[in-house]
């Protein structure tokens, strides 16, 4: 019987592969650590005219030690740098000099260097545009020597903010396609909930201030991988151009370069903020893309299922509440949560508008045969109409919004009991944050896609 033996080449070229192997996963180790690193935020930061005004850490007395972290704060340390809650890089105030009420430090604590810095024609002295109400973050003020860039990335981080999808969804939905909408909202929802339940499952915090500078604090609680705003932003353009090429007529290269440089400003933008790390950012567009790849083929049937199935209504009503109640249980509370419960509860409400138009009649998206669409002629009646059109109906969502926001919390307080004197630790309990959440925004959903299109028949407006 003759002996079996592996021939040197094999072993050779065997070990070859594995020095191969070993040498790539090197790399790219070293790669995401380069692109995760604080560092590299912060020198972007730098390049784009933002700067820290960074107190000293606050020192406990006869230690020479700095004050412990305060607890229940995420944070991420990195060896070499300051965690991100460390004295008030984060909006906390410890023991340090007392903040006034926007989050700021007194003069006194921003130092020679940036006091000569104001005092530059170019430069401005600014904080963090918005306040979370739920976590009571407020940051701390900071330079801004590039008033042209500070502006162009707050106008690109609002791309992935409330208040554009509340104009976005609705101006696409009344003026231009609603077949388009309706599928960008099923999108949109879904995408959410992947990123941020991906967010509570890989459990990293956003990078450390200081060296990075909060230029937005908002979002500041949550999880940060992967970016959520830069999954949105790659998601609403790319889908767009996606469901409208083909539909309607326009240069294949103007669609995709609108889509591109929509999703590149709102990834850029969440770096120029400190929210993310490169890495972060990266993977958000990534990830999206391989959303897009998986909702392509399917997108048509789920929109057709949600107009005709007749088991429809309930289908959507399991599907996001339970998915919801999945996410909700993923982690301890974070405004996270109640993003994804908003983004399902306006997907849902959405979806069963769409059942019901169908089912009365009220939706009819035009015939194949005239595909594909042209852009009417602008006159100024086309263009007064769709405005009217827009105002009349954020104004019927905005105060929707408002009356149901009024009475849903109260209401969830009475019935489980709770204290309604304290608003911000209640919407912390799952009982309460969830169904005010779905109750809320799938209301606002239904009228933006039911009762706001009746209402524009009604005023003569369709």
């Amino acid at each position: 019987m003759s002996s079996r033996y592996i021939p040197c080449e094999v072993m050779v070229n065997c070990h070859g592969f594995c020095m191969l192997g070993a040498r790539v996963s090197m790399l790219s180790f070293k790669i995401c650590n380069y692109l995760q690193d604080p560092e590299l935020v912060a020198r972007f930061q730098h390049f784009c005219g933002v700067e820290g005004t960074f107190p000293d850490a606050p020192k406990a007395p006869d230690s020479g030690v700095s004050e412990p972290d305060r607890p229940g704060l995420r944070k991420r340390v990195q060896q070499g740098a300051k965690s991100s809650d460390a004295g008030v890089g984060n909006g906390a105030a410890g023991d340090g000099p007392t903040p006034q009420v926007n989050g700021m430090l007194g003069d006194d604590t921003t130092g020679p260097d940036s006091s000569s810095a104001a005092a530059d024609s170019e430069t401005t002295i600014a904080k963090p545009l918005r306040r979370n109400s739920l976590t009571g973050d407020t940051g701390q003020e900071f330079l801004i020597h590039n008033k042209f860039l500070f502006y162009l990335f707050t106008f690109g981080t609002e791309l992935g903010n409330e208040m554009f999808f509340i104009i976005f969804f609705p101006f696409v939905l009344w003026n231009i396609d609603a077949l388009v909408s309706r599928r960008l909202i099923v999108v949109w929802a879904w995408n959410l909930f992947v990123g941020q339940s991906t967010k509570d499952m890989i459990r990293w915090s956003r990078p450390a201030s200081p060296p990075v500078v909060k230029v937005e604090v908002f979002y500041n609680s949550e999880y940060s991988m992967p970016s959520t705003h830069a999954m949105t932003g790659t998601a609403l353009p790319f889908c767009l151009f996606m469901l409208t090429y083909g539909r309607w007529q326009y240069p294949f290269l103007l669609g995709f370069c609108v889509a591109l440089s929509w999703s590149v400003l709102v990834c850029v933008s969440r770096v120029y903020m400190g929210m993310h790390s490169v890495l972060e950012v990266i993977t958000g567009f990534l990830y999206t893309l391989l959303i897009l790849a998986f909702f392509q083929p399917i997108l048509g049937k789920i929109d057709n299922y949600y107009m005709m199935g007749s088991y429809a209504p309930l289908m959507i009503v399991i599907s996001h509440v339970g998915f919801g109640l999945v996410a909700f249980s993923l982690d301890s509370w974070s405004t996270s949560r109640g993003d994804t419960a908003q983004a399902l509860g306006t997907g849902a409400g959405a979806a069963l508008a769409s059942h019901v138009n169908y089912q009365l009649g009220l939706q009819l998206d035009p015939p194949l045969s005239s595909l594909p669409l042209t852009l009417p002629s602008l006159s100024v009646s086309l263009v007064l109409r769709s405005m009217l059109r827009f105002f009349i109906g954020v104004a019927v969502l905005l105060v929707t919004r408002m009356i149901m926001k009024a009475v849903t919390i109260p209401f969830l307080c009475r019935l489980f009991g709770l204290p309604m004197d304290d608003v911000r630790r209640a919407r912390q309990q799952m009982k309460v944050e969830l169904p005010y959440r779905y109750i809320v925004y799938s209301v606002v959903g239904f009228s933006c896609a039911c009762f706001v299109p009746l209402l524009f028949k009604i005023l003569g407006l369709a």
